[in-house]
C-alpha cells in the first residue's frame, strides 16, 4: 500500500469492483479521513492518460450494506486526492415498464426517502450557517459529457431521470413501488443519497449514471414482469457490466487535456 503523500487524480468513479478493470496500472492507497474509514482502499491509475481514482462504494466483496457505507469518508477520501469530477454509476429499479433491464440513464434528478445517514459534512456551523443549495443536483458539465460519450461510441442512454433513494437494503413493498410510480418517480435506489449532496459540499462535481437491473416490485399491468431479487439485480449489472465500461472509458477520454 502506499503512503502519503497520496497520488493525485483528476477523475474520480465509485461504482462495483468489476469496474476497476477500467484502470491501467493501478496502485492502491489507504485514506484516512476525519469521518472514518472509506469503504476499502482507493485505486489510482490512467484512462487514456487520465489519472483516475477507483473506490468501490460498498467495499472489497461488498462487504457494506447501503445504510453502513462511509459516504462522508469515501467523498473526504476522493477530495483529499484533488478529484474534480467523480461519476457515480449505480444499479437501479425501473419504476416504468417502457425501461428495461440494460438500459442506462444518465439521471438529473433525486428524491431523499432514506433515514439515519449521516449526510452532511457540516454537524455544526462554527463559522456560520452553511445551508446547500442544490436545486439540480447534478453537474451539468459532468452530465453532458456522458451523454457525448453516449453518442461518440453509439451507445443509447436516456437523458434524465428522477431516481428515489430508500434505504435499504431490503427492496420496495407492492405498496411502495406504486406509490414511487404515481408520484411520477422513474428509477429507485439506496446510494445516491447523501453521495451527490456530500460530493457538492466538497466541491466536486458529480453525475450519476443509473444502470437499470429490474422493475422494483413488478408492473401492476403486466403480470409476465415479477418483482426484483438479489440474484436478478446482480446479474443483469454483470450482463452491462462491459457497456458501462465502455461508457465511462470514453467520459473520461473527454476530459483528457488536449495536446
Amino acid at each position: 500500500m502506499s503512503e502519503q503523500p497520496f497520488p493525485s487524480a483528476s477523475v474520480g468513479i465509485f461504482g462495483g469492483t468489476g469496474l476497476t478493470q477500467l484502470l491501467d496500472e493501478r496502485t492502491e492507497v489507504v485514506i484516512p479521513t476525519r469521518w472514518g474509514d472509506p469503504s476499502g482502499p482507493v485505486s489510482i491509475g490512467t484512462i487514456d492518460g487520465v489519472t483516475v481514482a477507483f473506490l468501490p462504494r460498498h467495499g472489497p466483496g461488498h462487504r457494506w450494506p447501503p445504510h453502513r457505507v462511509n459516504y462522508r469518508a469515501n467523498v473526504d477520501a476522493m477530495r483529499q486526492l484533488g478529484v474534480s469530477t467523480l461519476l457515480g454509476p449505480f444499479a437501479a429499479g425501473s419504476l416504468r415498464a417502457d425501461l428495461v433491464p440494460g438500459e442506462l440513464v444518465v439521471v438529473d434528478q433525486f428524491v431523499d426517502r432514506t433515514s439515519g445517514r449521516a449526510e452532511t459534512f457540516h454537524d455544526e456551523f462554527g463559522d456560520g450557517p452553511v445551508h446547500l443549495s442544490r436545486p439540480d443536483p447534478y453537474d451539468p458539465n459532468v452530465r453532458g459529457a456522458l451523454l457525448a460519450a453516449a453518442t461518440d461510441i453509439g451507445i443509447e442512454v436516456h437523458d434524465g431521470g428522477t431516481v428515489v433513494v430508500v434505504n435499504g437494503p431490503r427492496f420496495s413493498t407492492r405498496a411502495e413501488s406504486r406509490w414511487f410510480r404515481a408520484q411520477g418517480w422513474d428509477l429507485v435506489n439506496m446510494t445516491q443519497h447523501p453521495e451527490v449532496v456530500l460530493a457538492a459540499e466538497a466541491g466536486i462535481a458529480y453525475a450519476g449514471l443509473a444502470i437499470v437491473t429490474d422493475h422494483d416490485a413488478g408492473v401492476e399491468d403486466d403480470p409476465t414482469i415479477p418483482a426484483v431479487t438479489q440474484e436478478e439485480v446482480f446479474a443483469t449489472f454483470d450482463r452491462t457490466l462491459d457497456l458501462v465500461r465502455d461508457l465511462l472509458h470514453a467520459a473520461v477520454t473527454r476530459s483528457r487535456p488536449e495536446d
